[in-house]
């Protein structure tokens, strides 16, 4: 199979409505391109008919393509990391299969990467054309984010990304599990630019980021790049102590003046409730970056590919290397 210069990885999960315009968009990236353009789709266990409708339509692209099938749903981190392993370009690029970042966005990607002496292009948001009710929640957590756990991450986040292969090679050779891909290429460092867009709104189905993938993500991110929640808990530990000591003092005054005759039953279960939910919170958060540690000694894969269909340009039009 011939190597192009441009490959573009785009994971696919519940997104079989926006197909037929995720071609047609790939399309004219492709000629915009010079037809140099190798599109790899991964399909990330996705439930509905994604994976049928590629395997259908991509034999009739004018562009390079690769499909590859996971085995189940391993999150879009595990999914970008098989298609950038797949990928055979020069350089690279991320895109999202519901089409709310604009295409345009890779030209600008590549653009760059070619142009300039830069290793990494991140894409981030000057608006989004999202409800209220999700707008406030992720600039505060991108807020608090930039401010505790990674303060080089741009103001509202990053979600899709360009690199050149000397770049995308060391990001491959980070293999922690449980992690978050744009902390980890935001920790590579290398020489990078922010490019700015508007987000797109949505065209074609639902949303799969439920709230659960939130919060994983979330938990990821901190947990993956900052100690803050031990620093936390510290912090929470040493006020509770200040706190019962301070308490202490009081109820022994309160004791000797003769205002207490009898000691307190609620004051004592008070006590025993605030510091043994101490003690779990202190457990959990301990607890969250052991288990961590112990999924990175399994060395299991961060994926596995179940099916890969190469397809040459519309000219060939075979499918190839089925396995």
């Amino acid at each position: 199979m011939a190597t192009t210069p441009y490959s573009l990885v785009i994971p696919v999960y519940k997104n079989e409505e926006s197909i037929p315009s995720l071609l047609e968009a790939i399309e004219k990236l492709n000629r915009d391109l010079d037809g140099q353009l190798e599109a790899v789709f991964v399909v990330d266990g996705s439930p509905d008919q994604s994976y049928a409708l590629l395997k259908t339509h991509l034999p009739a692209c004018q562009f390079q393509s690769k499909l590859l099938l996971l085995s189940r749903n391993f999150g879009s981190y595990a999914a970008i990391r098989a298609g950038l392993q797949a990928a055979t370009g020069s350089y690279f690029a991320v895109m999202a299969a519901d089409l709310q970042e604009p295409p345009v966005l890779v030209l600008e990607f590549f653009k760059t990467l070619t142009r300039e002496d830069i290793d990494v292009t991140f894409g981030i948001r000057k608006s989004r054309q999202d409800p209220l009710r999700q707008k406030v929640p992720a600039k505060l957590y991108w807020y608090l984010y930039k401010k505790f756990v990674q303060k080089d991450m741009p103001e509202g986040g990053i979600d899709i990304f360009g690199c050149n292969l000397a770049f995308r090679n060391q990001l491959l050779q980070l293999n922690e599990l449980n992690s978050s891909l744009i902390g980890l290429a935001l920790w590579l460092g290398f020489k990078r630019k922010l490019i700015s867009y508007e987000r797109l709104e949505r065209q074609h189905g639902k949303s799969a980021w439920s709230l659960r993938k939130k919060i994983k993500y979330a938990m990821d991110s901190s947990f993956a790049f900052s100690d803050l929640p031990i620093r936390f808990l510290y912090f929470i530990g040493l006020t509770g102590i200040l706190l019962s000591a301070l308490f202490a003092l009081i109820v022994i005054i309160t004791k000797l003046s003769g205002a207490i005759p009898i000691p307190g039953y609620t004051t004592t279960i008070i006590v025993i409730v605030f510091f043994a939910a101490l003690n779990a919170m202190g457990l959990g958060i301990i607890g969250s970056y052991v288990w961590r540690a112990f999924e990175n000694t399994k060395i299991r894969p961060h994926s596995i590919v179940m099916s890969s269909l190469h397809f040459q340009q519309i000219q060939q039009g075979i499918p190839a290397n089925d396995h």
